[in-house]
């Protein structure tokens, strides 16, 4: 049996090139994503320095208001009436009056920037004896001290009135600035790839041989996009005729071909009178036939696979019927019972009729038998392997990677054996376009190993 190095293989229709990498609607959207990102965290912080300081003086100065209104009235009042007005700023104001002793502890008010400019402000409005605290003696709070007529005393305000917003709510809007910002970037990311991903889809429908499927967008309003979908679509157009025309051709060149070999076979049967001859010149027709066959087969093996489950056994039983009972032929059968492949029955007989003419023309062992070794079995990888191996002389080892091309003989010698040098490449094309593989090699014992590869169906 002889192998075949196919023309370049066509990869499936939705397989991912080889490679690892991000898709490009990955990268636009990663793209897009660092940088709204960064643009949030630049707002974010931009916002934060312009109006801490704005916030830092209004704040000072509310505080400064209470307690200089704070302060006046305790300065005017008698001590009965300090201790109503305690009561009243207390109960209305939420704000609380205590004397300041000198034993008091407290930590100063500076966990943070903004903090400390409102120290910093409030001690430049009233006085640079004033104390801003957070803490005094352990209770929390914003605590200004102050002086009236020497004696000093504490006003313990709401922290809510600096009006400073939270960590926790400036992660908030972040968070919610970031999940737009990468929301936008996956739209505008989604947008970018569409009509990449249509033409991507597009092209797998013409590689596979559907020319009449859906058109690209010739109004898309990118310009560029535009210019490539209305050049595709054309070329569709282009390629679709050149289908048709090779249709026809083909037809045309069979029925132009088989006319004249007609008329020769009838005025050799009424022509020539030596048996010998008439036959010998019979067989050369036939073979003109075959090679006519051949050829159309290699030139129609492209089209769209229409895949269905096949019982393997029984394809192979039909297709050894020719060799059942032939005394130079012995088959050895190994296929479990059962086992099932996706493919198109015709094509994959014509597959297998191609395999065992070659194994019958080039496999046989020095003494003139054919003797084949048939098996099969399934894959952890959903895959079914069929192996035909012959005893037959093998292959020079270089020459195995170039059996699948179309007219390659890899014998001289073989020249004028019958064949059109097509059979091979038939099979390996066949096999990748239902979704399979053709892999010939030398057997270990001798002879040449055909190996096939086809989805399972189970």
């Amino acid at each position: 049996m002889a192998k075949a190095n196919p023309p370049l293989p066509a990869p499936e229709a939705g397989r991912k090139p080889g490679g690892v990498g991000l898709s490009l609607f990955g990268r636009t959207f990663l793209l897009l994503g660092v940088l709204l990102l960064g643009s949030v965290l630049a707002w974010f912080q931009t916002l934060r320095t312009l109006e801490e300081e704005p916030r830092a003086v209004q704040s000072a100065q509310q505080l400064a208001s209470l307690v200089n209104l704070t302060r006046a009235a305790l300065a005017h009042a008698d001590p009965i009436a300090r201790i109503s007005l305690v009561t009243t700023l207390l109960q209305q104001e939420n704000l609380r009056i205590a004397v300041r002793e000198s034993a008091d502890t407290h930590l100063p008010y500076d966990q943070d920037r903004l903090s400390r400019r409102i120290s910093a402000e409030l001690a430049q409005m009233l006085g640079p004896q004033t104390l801003v605290a957070r803490q005094v003696n352990g209770f929390d709070g914003l605590w200004i001290g102050f002086e009236i007529g020497g004696d000093n005393f504490w006003l313990l305000a709401d922290p809510a009135r600096v009006g400073q917003v939270g960590g926790a709510t400036w992660l908030v809007w972040l968070g919610i600035a970031a999940a737009l910002s990468l929301l936008g970037a996956a739209v505008f990311a989604r947008l970018i790839n569409r009509p990449l991903l249509q033409l991507s889809a597009a092209t797998a429908r013409v590689r596979a041989g559907d020319f009449t499927g859906p058109r690209l967008d010739e109004t898309e309003a990118t310009h560029e996009i535009r210019a490539v979908n209305i050049g595709f679509n054309r070329m569709a157009e282009q390629l679709a005729k050149a289908e048709a025309d090779r249709t026809l051709m083909l037809a045309g060149i069979s029925h132009d071909l088989r006319t004249p070999l007609a008329r020769l076979r009838l005025e050799i049967e009424l022509s020539v009178p030596d048996e010998a001859t008439r036959q010998l010149m019979a067989a050369d027709i036939e073979q003109a036939n075959a090679i006519i066959d051949k050829f159309l087969d290699y030139a129609r093996v492209e089209h769209t696979p229409q895949l269905q489950p096949v019982a393997l056994a029984d394809l192979i039983a039909t297709a050894l019927l020719p060799y059942q009972g032939a005394p130079d032929c012995a088959v050895a059968l190994d296929l479990p019972p059962g086992l099932r492949v996706l493919a198109e029955p015709v094509e994959l007989r014509r597959v297998l009729d191609n395999l065992l003419q070659n194994a019958s023309r080039y496999g046989r062992s020095p003494d003139g038998l054919l003797r084949l070794k048939i098996s099969a079995a399934a894959g952890p990888d959903q895959t079914v392997t069929l192996q035909l191996a012959d005893q037959g002389p093998g292959v020079p080892p270089q020459l195995l990677a170039r059996l699948t091309e179309p007219f390659f003989r890899a014998d001289s010698a073989r020249t004028a054996a019958n064949g059109s040098g097509l059979g091979l490449a038939i099979a390996d094309k066949t096999l990748q376009i239902m979704g399979g593989t053709l892999e010939l090699r030398n057997g270990v014992a001798g002879g040449l190993l055909a190996r096939l590869r086809l989805p399972a169906a189970d």
